[in-house]
Order: C-alpha cells, then sequence, then structure tokens
C-alpha cells in the first residue's frame, strides 16, 4: 500500500502494518491523520505483564535468595565450629551459685584489758564503717565469695598501747602494735 503525505511525496507502508491501517480521509486534520495513520498495538496479556515485572525484580530476588541461603549456612555452621552448651549465652556458668569458696576476714583490735577505742574500717564492699567507744578486745568476722577483698582497720584507744590484726582465711596477712599516749594503729591487706 502507498500513502501520499500532504507534502506530495509518497510512502510504502510495510504489508505487515497494512492489516491495522484503515484508510485516511483527506478532509481531517494533520494530527487526526497522523494517529489514524499510526498502527494500533494489541492488547498486551497478563503474561506480558508478568514476564514484563519479572525483568524487573529478578535481580533484587536473587540477592535476597543469596542472602537467606548465606544466612542458613552461617547457622549451620555455628552449630558445628565453635558454638557448645558451654558458649551459648545462659548456659548456667554465670548463674553457678558458689562460683568461689567463701572468704573470711578478721578484723582485731587488742590493746589491754579495759581499753575503750575507735575503730574504723572498710566493710567488704569498701565502704567506711566506724564503731565507737569499744571495749578490747575487739573482733569482727566479715565473710565473701569475691575473689579478692580490700581490707582496711584504723583504731585509737585511750591506753598507752594497741594492736591490731588482720586475718584471710585464718593465715594472718597484716599485724601492728603502737605505743604512746593514746596509741593509734592502723593494718591494710590491698588483697586479701
Amino acid at each position: 500500500m502507498t500513502v501520499e503525505s500532504p507534502t506530495g511525496a509518497s510512502t510504502q507502508i510495510p504489508a505487515a502494518q497494512e492489516a491495522n491501517v484503515a484508510p485516511v480521509p483527506a478532509s481531517l486534520s494533520k494530527r487526526a491523520r497522523r494517529r489514524a495513520a499510526t498502527p494500533k498495538t494489541p492488547r498486551r496479556s497478563l503474561g506480558y505483564w508478568l514476564v514484563k515485572g519479572l525483568r524487573r525484580i529478578w535481580m533484587p530476588l536473587v540477592i535476597l535468595l543469596v542472602l537467606v541461603v548465606a544466612a542458613f549456612a552461617v547457622d549451620r555452621l555455628h552449630g558445628v565450629f565453635g558454638k557448645s552448651e558451654l558458649t551459648r549465652p545462659g548456659s548456667g556458668l554465670a548463674n553457678d551459685p558458689a562460683p568461689f569458696n567463701p572468704k573470711t576476714v578478721v578484723y582485731e583490735i587488742f590493746g589491754p584489758p579495759g581499753t575503750v577505742a575507735t575503730v574504723n574500717y572498710l566493710d567488704l564492699e569498701a565502704e567506711p564503717q566506724i564503731a565507737r567507744d569499744v571495749t578490747l578486745p575487739w573482733t569482727l568476722e566479715l565473710s565473701t565469695t569475691a575473689p579478692a577483698a580490700a581490707a582496711n582497720i584504723v583504731a585509737q584507744g585511750d591506753s598507752d598501747t594497741i594492736g591490731c590484726r588482720i586475718t584471710v582465711d585464718g593465715v594472718v596477712k597484716d599485724e601492728k602494735t603502737s605505743t604512746g599516749v593514746n596509741a593509734q594503729t592502723f593494718c591494710l591487706v590491698k588483697s586479701g
């Protein structure tokens, strides 16, 4: 089929497009003739739209599939390497009721019988404590399950002689005796 353009030139239309092109009346405007001369596209089927959609999302789907397979593989490998009942959170190691044998710390202040003294000491949580006007000999026993305990005691009495002793689990760690007017003494164990 041959179509004449408004300029007088003739154009050959392929036979495949001839079936979709209707004859264009000369009374139409230039725009209407152009629209009428273009072949109409057939309606698209559902399969066409599915293929077109898959072309757009196939790469993100492949990436998502790779991530899922990798996560599964890592989880399975954790079961084989490096993960056991002992390393699992909450497996009971930290909740062991007695991780250490109890440690016993004994503070002692001694001097002549009937001596009155003021004693300052640190408890096993390192909090300062005071015992006023105690008669000597004075003893305080503290117990802890902590792996180490700092012990410190200071005493001043109304006699000429006073002494202190810190014992940890039955072993004397520090002992001092002082003399003088209203004698004062201190004992210190940095890590018991």
